[in-house]
């Protein structure tokens, strides 16, 4: 199944003591880039996160956002006194009072809540146990991620081989026209060098050998043939699994090669207007397969 390249997902839970929220998001590019930002502390989630989405995403540019914040719930913290400091303050106030003639009305509480009287020490985070839970939830939200690009990739896939198959159609119309226009041609010749010559008489054989020059010059059957085979494999690679944007994106340019080709040797206004068409297509599908992974 073919995916696109944007994409979405979110995933949350609370695990370990942990409130987890993992979002990702893609947009088009060229190769497989991965940025992350995480929650203060937990950079060293970064390389490892990568290293996931890396082995389940091909091509892309990804943006993930990590947060991880503590429920509080068996985290083993102490809290220390500076007691020089707190008796700092403790003296500064009896000196106010003393000055001021004011009532001491300071309490523990009142001196506690000075800058760094108090300090709350936690016990150092067990990485492999924050990693193990942020990948569970980072996992959850690649899956949806993916869900949504391969979502993406089957209405990609319709309109490619809509397109495609509006493509063949136009061929068609170009290979059962081209032999017409030989005759066309062969009756327009003729009738000329009758106007110039006033009878019938004239040397039919130059005439077929200036047909023949016309035809090949115009003839564009090895064309449509290379053509209908860049499209069956369009439809091959289009079924294929894995990342297939590049293939697509080298078939496209051979079918525009080949569409320029026709182009140039077409001699009939119709076809032209035709040739096109097609090339609108091509463009068309040029467009789309930038989006595929």
């Amino acid at each position: 199944m073919i995916r696109s390249m944007t994409g979405y997902g979110r995933a949350e839970a609370t695990l370990a003591g942990k409130e987890i929220t993992v979002e990702l998001k893609s947009v088009n590019h060229k190769y497989f880039e991965f940025s992350c930002r995480t929650s203060r502390g937990y950079a060293f989630l970064e390389e490892k996160l990568k290293s996931y989405v890396g082995s389940r995403v091909s091509r892309g540019k990804v943006d993930m956002y990590v947060s991880v914040v503590s429920t509080g719930e068996s985290e083993d913290c102490t809290v220390t006194v500076n007691h020089s400091l707190a008796g700092g303050y403790a003296k500064a106030l009896a000196e106010i009072c003393e000055l001021y003639k004011v009532e001491n009305d300071a309490t523990a509480t009142t001196i506690a809540r000075f800058p760094d009287v108090l300090t709350v020490h936690k016990a150092p985070e067990d990485e492999e146990q924050v990693l193990e839970s942020v990948l569970a939830v980072a996992k959850e939200a690649v899956d949806k991620f993916i869900s949504m690009r391969e979502a993406e990739g089957e209405r990609l896939y319709a309109d490619v081989m809509s397109r495609a198959k509006t493509i063949l159609d136009i061929v068609a119309v170009i290979e059962e026209r081209s032999p017409v226009l030989v005759e066309e041609y062969e009756k327009r010749l003729e009738a000329r060098i009758v106007e110039l010559v006033g009878n019938d008489t004239f040397d039919r054989q130059r005439v077929l050998t200036e047909v023949a020059i016309f035809a090949d010059k115009v003839a564009v059957a090895e064309e449509t043939v290379r053509l209908r085979s860049h499209f069956d494999q369009l439809e091959s690679i289009m079924g294929a699994t894995g990342a297939i944007g590049r293939k697509l994106d080298f078939l496209v340019q051979e079918m525009n090669r080949e569409a320029n080709t026709i182009g140039s040797k077409v001699q009939d206004a119709t076809l032209a207007h035709q040739v096109v068409n097609i090339k609108s297509e091509i463009e068309k599908i040029r467009e789309q397969i930038q989006n595929i992974e």
